[in-house]
């Protein structure tokens, strides 16, 4: 029997256990470092599979290993499990209709990114009994990947070191091979400390964090025009200091998020910010404090794995759609706008006409560099890996939007899950009978550093990540 038949058989065997870890998830929307159910779950459904499982590692309580095996190689896959705020919809109605007011969502599928994963560890573990082959295969439990970077924090403590292989997913509204780098980027929070006052009777006495708040915000607006055009700076006020415009605040905070191809290129754009917020502090006479929370490293593709995710992906073919689905996706594409829907298009002509994505995109190695980032990157850095991508939701679907969350519960999106698992064990069989892969890959990444060794971009002083915003 072909191994990729007997790997979809097994998954396939296991679809309604793993449709509803994915839908739990869904609907426990925890925010990163805090998806204590989320983590549970996985852990128990893990040990219920024949894994054993060691949690809380690297000084994080919602991430953890599970591992089946022993020896070499070891095949490492990545599962996130996070939400984001304010992205709260009810599941499957494609129409904006949140369950909580500023509640939660998983807008950027995360609920299906880790069961998919789980699907791969599955799949790989039990064809690996069957047949006697050697070898140690690993789920990851990631926690923090919207904001925080577990993955970052569990490289610099020595988690993947050991690790031949690692090989993850995202959903999408596509089916390729993710060989694309990303954007370094710095989580930074600065906090200003001023002095209260009656903000008529005497303000002069006052000194307004918020002013310096938003006199940093003018600055760094200015800076935009004067860094590289691959760079990118956005912020969200944490803190306005108040509800009453009669008192002059006396604090006030902004997030920082400074994104550059490199890690270099970021701290010299983060030098600069880190200026511009002094110079606030300056000109409002309040003091500025600069709390460095967490950083990502760009992504490391690596062309060897992916060429075989690729053919794997090729063999394994496209998820197709039923009627049904195909009418949800309409109504979903009918929210959207011009612009997200002739996206794709101009991405893939051949999906011109289409709601759904039943294709696979053709492979085009290094593809450019994704205008985003993720603790992927630093994992790329230490151990060879690869990325794919499929349809889970509407063509022309933008991430982090309520779209994304209304049809993270729909079949549509249960059958890319589904799949993704399918074409990462595979990749995985495929690496673990040709040795020869595995070092060809390290090979590459030792040639995509360029004489460059991974130093982690977290401060040595920043030891643990700690959720300031919710």
């Amino acid at each position: 029997m072909d191994f990729r038949h007997r790997l979809t058989e097994i998954i396939e065997e296991k679809r309604q256990k793993l449709i509803q870890v994915s839908d739990k998830i869904w609907s426990y929307a925890e925010m990163g470092f805090q998806e204590d159910k989320s983590s549970q779950l996985l852990c128990e459904t893990l040990e219920e599979e024949g894994f054993s499982v060691e949690k809380g590692v690297g000084n994080i309580k919602t991430a953890f290993i599970g591992s089946f095996g022993s020896g070499k190689p070891i095949i490492a896959f990545l599962g996130e499990y996070d939400a984001l705020s304010g992205l709260s919809q009810s599941g499957g109605v494609p129409e904006y209709n949140p369950e909580e007011i500023n509640g939660n969502g998983h807008g950027c599928g995360h609920n299906l990114l880790g069961t998919g994963s789980l699907a791969a560890a599955m799949a790989l573990r039990y064809y690996m009994e069957e047949n006697n082959i050697e070898g140690t295969v690993r789920y990851y439990g990631c926690p923090g990947e919207e904001i925080g970077g577990g993955k970052t924090f569990m490289v610099r403590e020595g988690l993947f070191d050991d690790v031949d292989v690692a090989l993850t997913w995202h959903p999408g509204t596509r089916n390729n091979i993710m060989s694309m780098a990303s954007l370094a980027c710095y989580e930074v929070y600065f906090k200003f400390k001023g002095k209260s006052a009656h903000a008529a009777g005497s303000p002069h006495l006052g000194r307004s964090a918020l002013d310096a708040v938003e006199l940093m915000n003018v600055g760094v607006n200015y800076l935009r025009e004067h860094i590289i055009p691959e760079a990118r700076v956005h912020y969200a006020v944490t803190n306005s200091g108040g509800f009453s415009p009669n008192v002059v605040q006396a604090e006030a905070e902004v997030l920082y998020f400074v994104r550059a191809p490199r890690v270099s290129q970021t701290e010299e754009v983060y030098q600069r910010v880190c200026d511009i917020a002094r110079g606030a502090a300056l000109m409002t006479g309040t003091e500025v404090e600069i709390d460095f929370a967490s950083a990502l490293s760009d992504v490391i593709p690596n062309t060897t794995l992916e060429k075989v995710m690729h053919d794997n992906f090729i063999a394994l073919g496209a998820p197709q759609h039923n009627e049904d689905e195909l009418q949800f996706a309409q109504k979903i594409r009918e929210t959207l706008s011009e612009a997200d829907k002739s996206f794709e298009v101009k991405v893939n002509k051949e999906l011109a006409g289409k709601v759904l994505s039943d294709l696979i995109d053709p492979f085009t190695p290094g593809n450019g560099i994704l205008p985003g980032s993720t603790d992927v990157g630093d994992v790329s850095w230490v151990v060879p890996t690869a990325q794919c991508m499929t349809a889970c939701e509407a063509l022309g679907t933008p991430f982090h939007t309520w779209q994304i969350v209304a049809t993270g519960t729909t079949s549509i999106a249960h059958k890319g899950m589904l799949h993704a698992g399918k074409v990462m064990a595979a990749t995985a069989i495929e690496v673990l009978n040709r040795p020869d892969l595995i070092e060809k890959a390290k090979a590459e990444l030792v040639e995509r550093r360029d004489g460059e060794q991974y130093v982690s971009p977290l401060p040595t002083e920043v030891k643990e990540y700690i959720a300031r915003v919710y």
